[in-house]
């Protein structure tokens, strides 16, 4: 069990993917009140779920007015949310700019909003932690090797997007330290989703990973439990990489 979890309050967007159902499981059965958010709502051990679509700020208002309602505190977010347009993963020189706009738009502008929100509850609380996910792709260059097989890329809106959360969370950390409020990132590596991933890829990637796989969905909630939690009371502005080795290479 993590330390102070217990009847924590926590929003957790994208509840619905393949990491946030995890995620939701983990954070509930160390005793956290999970406000789940997603599209879609499915059986969970959610305190509540809520369908919202965060790329809409009237919807993120609503979200939060929501929670403030029914408990009058937001203990923790993780912004798990993954929205993205249908030409998601055109090749770098195909990519139409209203494309790159709009994937800025629904998931760096959102990830903006819903921290400016949230952050000034959690200031006058004087506590809060927040985790946003980042990637490895935020951190390092690509490898386009593992897709050669197959042709297929890596959306370059994705690097760009992941690298400026980085960066954004380390700057919150510095603005909201003093209120008693920490910011961190978690970054995973590659994750396994055979239903979606080429089998060349999943090869490639394992033969290059210090552990020599993929990580597991259930591989990365710990990490985001350990970051909302009271034993992590002295990190913030920290981008925990959740990647099998990857980035150590």
């Amino acid at each position: 069990m993590y330390a102070g979890l217990n009847n924590k309050v926590i929003i957790l967007t994208g509840a619905g993917g393949l990491i946030g159902r995890e995620v939701l499981k983990h954070l509930s059965s160390n005793g956290a009140k999970v406000v789940a958010v997603d599209l879609k709502e499915y059986e969970s051990d959610a305190d509540i779920f809520l369908t919202f679509d965060v790329t809409k700020t009237e919807e993120i208002d609503l979200l939060i007015e929501r929670v403030i309602q029914n408990y009058g505190r937001i203990d923790g977010l993780v912004n798990l949310a993954y929205p993205r347009t249908l030409d998601w993963g055109t090749k770098f020189e195909d990519i139409p700019f209203e494309s790159w706009q709009k994937n800025v738009d629904m998931q760096m502008n959102t990830v903006f909003y819903i921290n400016q929100k949230v952050l000034e509850i959690m200031k006058k609380q004087k506590s809060g932690s927040i985790v946003n996910i980042a990637s490895i792709y935020g951190v390092v260059g690509n490898d386009f090797t593992l897709y050669e097989e197959y042709g297929g890329t890596s959306p370059a809106a994705y690097a760009a997007i992941k690298g400026g959360i980085v960066n954004l969370t380390k700057y919150l950390a510095s603005y909201y330290g003093k209120y008693n409020v920490r910011v961190n990132c978690m970054s995973p590596g590659g994750v396994l989703d055979e239903k979606n991933q080429n089998p060349s890829f999943i090869k490639r990637y394992s033969e290059k990973s210090p552990l020599k796989r993929l990580g597991n969905p259930a591989e990365m909630a710990p990490a985001i439990s350990f970051l909302l939690s009271d034993d992590s009371s002295f990190i913030t502005g920290h981008n925990l990489m959740v990647d099998g080795g990857w980035t150590a290479i």
